[in-house]
């Protein structure tokens, strides 16, 4: 009977489990994720869609960049606050 039970309760909790929300997805910062960006930022070219996904994607980032000094300057810069102004995603306040 015991082994019944323990079968039942693997099958419930295996169930709730499929169905638990989620609240967070995680997301790996890494700044070569923007890569497609690079012209926009550097040159002031119009954002690609690609620059524009992979800009909301790592939005959770930014700030990390931001206080990197090896990419401050990019992600300060007014061309990166252009093609954030275009893609709408707002630049964090860090």
């Amino acid at each position: 009977m015991s082994s019944k039970l323990f079968l039942l309760a693997t099958v419930a909790l295996a169930v709730l489990l499929a169905h638990a929300p989620t609240h967070s997805v995680s997301v790996t910062c890494n700044p070569m994720e923007l890569s497609p960006c690079l012209n926009a930022i550097l040159y002031g070219s119009a954002p690609s869609g690609a620059c524009c996904g992979k800009l909301r994607e790592q939005k959770p980032c930014l700030c990390q960049y931001a206080k990197n000094p090896s990419y401050r300057g990019f992600v300060g810069s007014n061309n990166a606050r252009k093609v954030s102004g275009t893609c709408g995603v707002p630049m964090p306040r860090c």
